[in-house]
């Protein structure tokens, strides 16, 4: 872990450095490696934000917790370092609201087993976290999407609207906060207008993934519904602020009787070293406030240049945000790893906005030496 922690400050420092060279001369410098065979990656030369990571990786309290654990590794049974014991601490929550899983994912997925089976309907906008409405089809289920609103916020009347007038077909209502892939907050007040508008006893899953590095007064998490009693199941995850997206750890929380239902389409099973891990991320304050401060700074500044370049750009409260490139995603995805560089996936009906998620400074500069290598200035596209 020393020599990682080394190789982020040369990494920032260097990101200084290119600062002061043009375009092609950084693209010269960093074009030595590429995808190795077998579809893996070189992370020493490929600048990965395609995926929402967090790329400064665990801290070293979350590190030291999990080294820990390996004495437990040959046992079933294991004690979690505590982790049921922070997540209620947290929430102020009871170990019978509170569902574990292999990341905040196989809950999504549970949720949709739960409440789809017999051909039920998940409501929600497009475009969202997809794997919500692909899953919900999976098990005999299907989705009813929605456009969001012009400026890209979820348009809750007309949620509110379709959940009343569809009320037999719905299994459950999904709302993503802040939204993925747009990076774009439901505010308090409207979180609390869907709720007092729909059915009383229609479960909504509040997927939170990104809680963690929202700065937006007008947010505020929804467990205190939980806590009143309300059909809601507010997830998250470790695999973003943590830093564990490959160790695969998150949870759920909700009313007891929704926890019953949900449990046995559960694995029930997480391996001991992340949760250590998961326990001693909840106490490191200071880490999480650290990647989240370089999380901003570095995605300020990303912005800020391909506004200053000409293209629209999404205000984002995430680790990811959408910028208008005015052509295909996936056209654009294959011209951006000529220059070692992932970008993320087209979501349609976005499918000229890219996806690109924050990682190192030097990773950011990367981003715009290749955006301003594959794109002409927003002034020099009209006039063509």
């Amino acid at each position: 872990m020393s020599l990682s922690r080394r190789s982020l400050v040369s990494g920032l420092a260097a990101g200084l450095g290119y600062a002061s060279l043009r375009p092609t001369e950084l693209l010269a410098r960093t074009r030595i490696g590429r995808f190795q065979r077998g579809g893996g990656i070189d992370l020493s030369v490929v600048a990965k934000i395609n995926n929402n990571e967090n790329p400064y990786g665990p801290s070293e309290v979350v590190m030291q917790a999990m080294n820990s654990a390996w004495e437990w590794a040959n046992r079933y049974g294991t004690p979690d370092g505590g982790l049921m014991e922070g997540i209620q601490a947290l929430h102020g929550v009871e170990r019978d609201n509170i569902l574990m899983g292999a990341g905040s994912g196989e809950i999504l997925d549970v949720v949709g087993t739960t409440f789809c089976l017999g051909g039920k309907k998940v409501l929600g906008v497009e475009p969202s976290y997809g794997s919500v409405y692909s899953h919900a089809r999976r098990v005999g289920g299907d989705a009813i999407l929605r456009p969001l609103n012009a400026d890209y916020s979820q348009n809750i009347p007309d949620l509110i609207q379709v959940a009343n007038q569809r009320a037999s077909e719905i299994g459950f209502v999904y709302l993503c906060n802040p939204n993925n892939p747009t990076g774009v907050v439901v505010p308090a007040n409207d979180v609390r207008r869907l709720l007092d508008g729909i059915p009383a006893d229609m479960p909504v899953l509040i997927d939170e993934a990104y809680h963690h590095f929202i700065d937006d007064p007008a947010y505020a998490t929804s467990i205190p519904y939980v806590l009143e009693g309300r059909p809601v199941i507010v997830t998250r995850t470790f695999s973003k602020i943590a830093g564990l997206a490959a160790m695969r750890l998150g949870y759920g929380v909700a009313p007891a009787e929704i926890i019953d239902k949900m449990s046995p389409f559960s694995t029930g099973s997480q391996n001991v070293l992340v949760k250590f891990g998961g326990a001693a991320s909840l106490r490191d304050i200071e880490g999480q406030e650290r990647v989240k401060a370089l999380n901003i700074k570095v995605r300020e500044w990303t912005i800020a240049e391909l506004r200053a370049y000409g293209y629209d750009v999404i205000p984002s409260q995430t680790n990811f945000f959408m910028v208008d490139v005015k052509r295909d995603v996936r056209e654009v995805a294959q011209e951006f790893r000529r220059f070692d560089v992932l970008v993320g996936r087209p979501f349609s009906p976005m499918d000229q906005h890219l996806r690109v998620s924050v990682g190192t400074e030097d990773e950011m500069r990367r981003f715009m030496a290749a955006f301003r290598e594959i794109f002409p200035t927003a002034a020099n596209a009209a006039a063509a």
